[in-house]
């Protein structure tokens, strides 16, 4: 809730949206944080989705332009398989963020709540390092947790570990 709401009033402050988009979204928030579905519960999928208030391109530009940040499209990303087993899935539903690689003492993290202050913080801490973040759209996220559930999911069925590569960090092939 708190990122939420963080979220909103960044939204407003940065004449994105009215307070009272902001006010009639967060009770239809409510209603959908009763459901227990995390997927559906975002102030940002209210606006966007239903409210129709907010175009989430004109959320990433402001990402970039106001932040200074850089916008990351997870599709065709393969994460290392240290970080994917170890992402908290209803936390990442829940604050709209996914950690997606690391590289020596940097956390590199994709958001679509980049204005929410209690996300960014919430992960910094989790993280415990110096965190590169990226923008990236609702569905981009949406996307790679739904992949990694599914990933999951069959594993759990035929007890396969999985696998993957590291790319776009991954070591330069061998020279001879």
């Amino acid at each position: 809730m708190r990122s939420n709401r963080l979220l909103g009033s960044a939204l407003v402050e940065h004449n994105l949206v009215k307070l009272e988009d902001i006010e009639s979204a967060n009770e239809r928030l409510l209603e959908l944080l009763a459901t227990g579905d995390m997927r559906q519960a975002s102030l940002l999928s209210v606006l966007v989705n239903e409210k129709k208030v907010l175009r989430e391109d004109e959320l990433l530009h402001l990402a970039m332009e106001d932040q200074g940040l850089g916008v990351v499209d997870l599709r065709n990303y393969e994460v290392p398989e240290d970080i994917r087993k170890s992402l908290d899935l209803g936390m990442c539903w829940a604050t709209w963020t996914v950690p997606y690689d690391k590289e020596e003492e940097f956390h590199f993290v994709a958001t679509a709540y980049a204005l929410s202050t209690a996300v960014r913080s919430h992960w910094e801490k989790k993280l415990g390092g110096p965190v590169v973040w990226q923008a990236t759209s609702m569905e981009v996220i949406a996307e790679f947790l739904d992949r990694l559930q599914h990933e999951r999911d069959e594993a759990a069925k035929t007890g396969a570990p999985r696998t993957g590569t590291r790319a776009p960090f991954a070591p330069p092939p061998a020279t001879t």
